[in-house]
C-alpha cells in the first residue's frame, strides 16, 4: 500500500482489529510500551506525553477533560497505526488538527465521543452540514461518560464507525437536501440554491424555521403543502396556548402570518422558496451567504448521504447518536 486512499481503505476493513490493538495499549503495560518510540516523537520535545508513566504502570490517566482525552486516542491511535502500516511510504505520520485533518498524510479525521455521542469541530463552512468533509474520519466512542465517575480513570473504545467524508453531514438535513436536488436541479437551479442555503443555515430551535423545514420535508404538490401549513398554523396555535399558561413570551403573530401566505402563492412550492429565503435574510444577515462555486459543485454530485447531527454554536456540535444507537 502505497497511497492514502490504500491505506484508508485498509483502515475501514481493519477497524476492528485496529480499535482491540488500541484499547489493549490503553490498558498499559506490555501493549503500551511497544508505542513508546512513537509517542516519544509525537509528544512535546521529543518526550513521551506526561501521561505515558501512570498508563503505562496501572492503565490509569489523569483526571482530563473530553478535549484533552481526544489528544490521548489520538496520539495513541495514531502510534497503532505506524505498528499496522511501518512499511508504507507514508510513515511517519503526523498529527496536525490546525489543518483541519488530524492525520494529514492520510486525509484522515480522528473523533472520540464518549456515551453523550457529541464532540465540538472547527467550524469552516455553513455547507459542511449537507456537503461534508473532504476527508474521511474514524469514529471512536468512549466510555468516558462512564469512567470519570470512578476515578482513577480507565478509558476504554466501546464502538468504532468509519465514515467517508461526504457522510460527516447532517443525516436528516442531507435527506430533504438529496429529495428536493432530485426535484429542482435541471430546471430550477436559482431556487434550489435558495433552498440549500437554508439548510445549510437553518436553526432548528427557532420555531418558524422547524415549521418551514416540516413542510419542505415532505410532498412539494400544492395540495400536499396546503395540508401541512395548515398543520403548521395549528401546531403554532397550540404551542402558543402551552406557552400563554405557562405564562411565557408568545410567538409572534408574523410568524404564522409567514407561514399562513405560503398557501396563496402559485405553484406554492414557490412561496415555500421565498418563505425560506426570507427568513435566511432575517435571520442571519449578511452572514448567510449563497454557497460559492466550489461548495455548489460538490453539492450537485455529493451522494447527500450524511450520518450524523449537526448544530452551530461557535463550532460544529457533532453528534453521533444516529449512528451509534441505530
Amino acid at each position: 500500500m502505497t497511497t492514502a486512499h490504500e491505506v484508508r481503505e485498509d483502515i475501514q476493513s481493519r477497524l476492528a482489529d485496529i480499535v482491540d490493538t488500541v484499547n489493549a495499549a490503553l490498558s498499559g503495560g506490555g501493549a503500551l510500551e511497544r508505542l513508546k518510540p512513537t509517542l516519544e516523537r509525537l509528544g512535546s520535545g521529543g518526550d513521551v506525553p506526561h501521561w505515558y508513566e501512570t498508563l503505562e504502570s496501572n492503565g490509569t490517566l489523569p483526571n482530563l477533560d473530553g478535549k484533552s482525552l481526544g489528544s490521548v486516542l489520538e496520539m495513541v491511535f495514531v502510534s497503532v497505526l505506524e505498528k499496522y502500516y511501518h512499511d508504507t511510504s507514508l510513515v511517519p505520520f503526523q498529527i496536525n488538527p490546525a489543518r483541519g485533518v488530524d492525520i494529514p498524510s492520510l486525509q484522515l479525521g480522528v473523533k472520540s465521543p464518549s456515551e453523550n455521542y457529541c464532540t465540538s469541530e472547527p467550524f469552516f463552512s455553513a455547507y459542511e452540514r449537507l456537503i461534508g468533509n473532504e476527508h474521511d474520519a474514524v469514529i471512536l466512542l468512549t466510555d468516558y461518560q462512564t469512567s470519570k465517575k470512578s476515578p482513577p480513570l480507565r478509558i476504554q473504545i466501546i464502538k468504532q464507525a468509519y465514515l467517508k467524508g461526504s457522510q460527516v453531514a447532517d443525516k436528516s438535513l442531507c435527506q430533504v437536501a438529496k429529495n428536493i436536488r432530485r426535484r429542482l436541479l435541471s430546471d430550477n437551479a436559482t431556487e434550489l440554491k435558495k433552498l440549500v442555503r437554508f439548510l445549510a443555515y437553518i436553526n432548528q430551535s427557532d420555531w418558524e424555521a422547524r415549521a418551514l423545514l416540516k413542510i419542505l420535508s415532505g410532498d412539494l404538490a400544492d395540495k400536499a403543502i396546503d395540508k401541512a401549513v395548515q398543520n403548521c398554523i395549528e401546531a403554532f396555535i397550540a404551542t402558543n396556548s402551552v406557552k400563554r399558561s405557562e405564562g411565557k413570551e408568545l410567538l409572534s403573530d408574523d410568524i404564522r402570518n409567514r407561514i399562513r401566505v405560503i398557501s396563496t402563492g402559485s405553484p406554492r412550492w414557490m412561496s415555500l422558496v421565498n418563505a425560506a429565503d426570507n427568513w435566511v435574510i432575517e435571520a442571519q444577515k449578511d452572514a448567510g451567504r449563497y454557497p460559492n462555486e466550489g461548495e455548489w459543485e460538490r453539492f450537485t454530485r455529493s451522494e447527500l448521504d450524511g450520518q450524523i447531527g449537526m448544530s452551530f454554536a461557535l463550532q460544529w456540535r457533532y453528534n453521533f447518536g444516529h449512528l451509534f444507537r441505530e
